[in-house]
């Protein structure tokens, strides 16, 4: 693997030069997005006891090289035409995935058996852990890392994070729900088994608030076993106080506390936010 990396480093140092036509270049970037399809490599990793994102810059510069040197190609699939330079993600009976018409994943995302793609698309360098569901309508961007029993729901959008390559992506812990139409994105973490409701949308400068003491807990980072939701804070401006975004801690959970369905619904109800 260290050879790889070394010559994944050597061509990026030299990438302006390279162009479809060059062929051993090509190779070399092919064996870590195969690599990547077949879940032996991450764009990124979490530390289990610390907790700390570790990301593989070599590989997103892998990433950002096939862009490079992959040339366009037209794909037709039944009465639907493509036009791009990298292929769509094979083999889903063999990994023991299902994928309804209308999903899609590229070459280079990692899907781990029992997930199940709705209508949906998955992005180069993603990984979607094991019987993970993502609704319909969602979208989980390049090199984001989400957990294992996680419910995407219908019209989440996971941001992609590919430059700079040193840029940290989107990771979702295992045994989270995100509701409808939440916006996760610029690298922001969802702490496992955590729940957020519908419509929140969380960046690296969103600050996260504990709504029972009202301190500022971080900004873009949720932790675990927590519902948050989508509120405002006042903000005064020559021009008036207007309402900035924030996500907003109301309940914590026991670890290891199951999603109880009727629960979530009331607490979310409470206030005012549905999944």
């Amino acid at each position: 693997m260290a050879d790889l990396q070394a010559a994944i480093e050597e061509l990026w140092e030299r990438r302006a030069e390279l162009s479809p036509s060059d062929g051993d270049a090509f190779e070399v970037v092919r064996q870590v997005i195969d690599l990547l399809d077949r879940g032996e490599l991450r764009a990124a990793e979490v530390d289990s006891a610390t907790g700390a994102v570790s990301v593989n810059a070599w590989v997103k510069q892998a990433i950002l090289l096939l862009f490079r040197l992959a040339a366009m190609e037209t794909v037709e699939l039944g009465p639907f035409e493509f036009a791009d330079r990298i292929p769509l993600k094979r083999g889903f009976a063999e990994a023991g995935v299902r994928v309804l018409p209308g999903a899609s994943a590229r070459w280079g995302s990692y899907l781990e058996p029992g997930v199940v793609m709705m209508p949906s698309y998955v992005n180069i360098g993603a990984r979607v852990g094991a019987n993970t569901m993502v609704d319909t309508w969602a979208t989980v961007g390049s090199c984001a890392q989400v957990g294992a029993n996680v419910h995407l729901s219908g019209g989440v959008g996971i941001g992609g994070v590919l430059e700079p390559p040193q840029a940290a992506p989107v990771v979702i812990g295992d045994d989270c729900l995100i509701g409808s139409r939440c916006m996760v994105v610029e690298g922001a973490r969802v702490g496992r088994g955590s729940v957020l409701g519908a419509g929140l949308i969380l960046s690296s400068t969103i600050p996260v608030i504990d709504a029972e003491t009202g301190e500022t807990v971080g900004r873009g980072v949720v932790p675990p076993w927590s519902v948050v939701i989508m509120a405002t804070r006042p903000r005064s401006y020559p021009g008036g106080e207007f309402g900035l975004p924030c996500a907003l801690i109301v309940k914590r959970m026991e670890e290891g506390q199951r999603h109880d369905k009727a629960q979530l619904e009331s607490v979310l109800r409470e206030h005012g936010v549905g999944r």
